[in-house]
């Protein structure tokens, strides 16, 4: 077979799995139940009940999220792909990445991501690249989320996805989930321009609680796309804000203030993970199992570190420290703390990213037009980032 076409066809592929991982997905969010046959121990009688499944009517339904949210993730690809093209760099086509388990809360997707075959040997090119994704695919997701927030079903739609709430009416926030095990129900943390969108761009009288905003597909999809959005542009490394970053500021200045960054990022990550009213324990043996998972966090957060500098002991040093300040932080304010969810992402960044830039041959400012619009994308982020951005109640 032609390897050009034999490409296509895994490009094809990869796309065409993706939209149906995330059509499941979209549609188990939508109704809150699954495709697979699945039982739980009702809280009330302690006896075993069996949820009812989907089926092709709720997988048809389940477009109503796949398709915008994959074409805000395509917009964004190709914002890359086109920009990297007039560049006259060579670059693959989107590879989509599926993911879907069939047990509830899974999106369908790890996202997609295009590979650079050239060596970008300029600081304009990488910003060019890197900026075209995530501001084609912000402009996007604002339509969305516009369109969502303003062709928002009737307030009781919520009981056609959940007919035990009828008996409380309008009222059933109050009630609904006073027995439910804790950690079960989802609800979407604000980022500025969300918050903005739910304040004053929708009708009150047709927002659900905050809790049910997850079956409305259209505020799913265009949520999602603001959180990975606002991952994208963080301005840490290989990541698009980082080549936006890399591009404002330069190399010297850039292989200080990323590692700063990531420090802070990892500090607030784990912010509260540990504190040390956790040690003050009854027994030895709780003390000493407290002690390991202790030291199991420490090392974490070594690994995550250890490639913000070359000299190992440096690393060490980081990473004690950032442990070091979470315990005094918590110790002085026990209220504040983090989004540990965040931690893992601190991992791919620190150990599969990069936290530091590629190097380029050429190290040119940017021009005024350039620039302007490099502060106009991390602005952009800001208005994206949750700092709590799922949240289990």
């Amino acid at each position: 077979m032609n390897p050009r076409i034999r490409s296509y066809l895994i490009h094809i592929g990869l796309f065409v799995i993706t939209l149906i991982t995330t059509t499941l997905a979209g549609a188990e969010w939508i109704y809150g139940r699954l495709f697979i046959p699945l039982e739980y121990i009702d809280p009330a009688t302690k006896q075993p009940v069996r949820m009812p499944t989907l089926g092709w009517p709720e997988f048809v339904a389940g477009f109503q999220f796949s398709i915008p949210f994959l074409a805000i993730l395509t917009v964004h690809e190709f914002g890359h792909y086109f920009v990297a093209k007039a560049n006259r760099v060579r670059v693959t086509l989107p590879y989509y990445i599926p993911l879907w388990f069939g047990i509830g809360q899974s999106i369908g997707t790890l996202g997609a991501f295009i590979r650079i075959q050239d060596y970008v040997n300029s600081r304009r090119k990488y910003f060019d690249i890197g900026i075209a994704g995530p501001l084609a695919g912000f402009v996007l997701a604002l339509v969305v989320l516009w369109y969502g927030f303003t062709h928002l079903p009737p307030i009781d739609y919520i009981f056609t996805i959940h007919p035990e709430y009828k008996k409380w009416g309008l009222r059933y926030g109050e009630y609904a989930y006073l027995n439910l095990p804790k950690g079960t129900a989802v609800s979407l943390g604000n980022s500025p321009l969300f918050w903005f969108f739910k304040t004053y761009v929708a009708d009150p009288a047709l927002l659900p609680h905050p809790n049910e905003i997850t079956h409305y597909p259209f505020l799913l999809a265009g949520y999602l796309a603001l959180f990975f959005t606002s991952l994208n542009l963080i301005p840490i490394g290989q990541l698009d804000g980082g080549h936006i970053l890399y591009g404002l500021i330069g190399r010297e200045r850039f292989q200080w203030v990323a590692p700063s960054l990531f420090i802070v990022f990892i500090f607030y990550a784990g912010l509260g993970v540990f504190k040390p009213t956790d040690f003050a324990v009854s027994t030895d043996e709780a003390f000493f199992s407290e002690m390991l998972y202790f030291a199991g966090y420490i090392l974490f957060v070594y690994i995550c570190c250890s490639r913000i500098s070359e000299n190992r002991m440096n690393s060490l040093v980081i990473a004690l420290s950032i442990v070091a300040a979470q315990l005094l932080f918590s110790w002085l304010r026990p209220d504040w703390e983090g989004y540990s969810n965040f931690l893992v992402f601190t991992f791919v960044l620190g150990r599969v990213l990069g936290i530091h830039h590629p190097e380029t041959q050429l190290d040119e400012p940017l021009d005024v037009k350039r620039q302007i619009l490099g502060w106009l994308a991390l602005v952009v982020f800001v208005l994206c980032f949750s700092p709590r951005p799922f949240i289990l109640n």
